[in-house]
């Protein structure tokens, strides 16, 4: 196999500028940097929650969401089939109480982390949504990281059931 990464200090990025995959190079402040970096920050949280998580249950789907996040940041021109199904996120639902209210993000540290790691998904969709509207990207990136927020959601309420810790739901004051 071909070596993709000969050098990591190329200083070609010195002057403000990063190399795109075509060749061309793009100041680091362009909306599409932007969400590339956003996207790796997401990837490296879901990384995180990985490592920390001691649940064998969501191992091989946090590996699978960072191939997929890294197939999204690491070039916006392709895209990616795995897809989160309604299916993923209904079995995971399927054995949690209902919702009556906003549940307050925390309980188990791994639920909490879980549930940071879904907010920083959730700006990641906004600045895509943003970038979308300014140069037209796949929609299938936007409905991807749309569905992985409610897993993520789904994932830490489950994570919380599965060590006993009680949610904390919203309560206006």
């Amino acid at each position: 196999m071909k070596k993709r990464i000969t050098k990591v200090t190329t200083k070609s990025g010195d002057d403000g500028t990063t190399g795109m995959a075509d060749g061309t190079r793009l100041k680091k402040s362009d909306p599409i940097i932007n969400c590339v970096g956003e996207v790796d920050e997401l990837n490296s949280l879901v990384g995180y929650l990985s490592s920390v998580n001691d649940s064998e249950r969501y191992k091989e789907s946090l590996i699978r969401i960072q191939n997929c996040l890294f197939d999204i940041g690491g070039s916006l021109s392709l895209g990616t089939d795995d897809s989160i199904s309604e299916e993923e996120i209904n079995l995971l639902n399927s054995d949690l109480p209902s919702l009556e209210n906003f549940v307050l993000p925390g309980g188990h540290p791994t639920s909490a982390l879980a549930q940071v790691v879904r907010s920083v998904c959730r700006r990641c969709e906004r600045s895509l949504v943003a970038l979308d509207e300014e140069k037209s990207i796949e929609k299938k990136k936007i409905i991807y990281i749309n569905r992985l927020s409610d897993l993520l959601f789904v994932m830490a309420r489950s994570i919380n059931k599965e060590k006993n810790y009680r949610e904390v739901l919203w309560r206006q004051t």
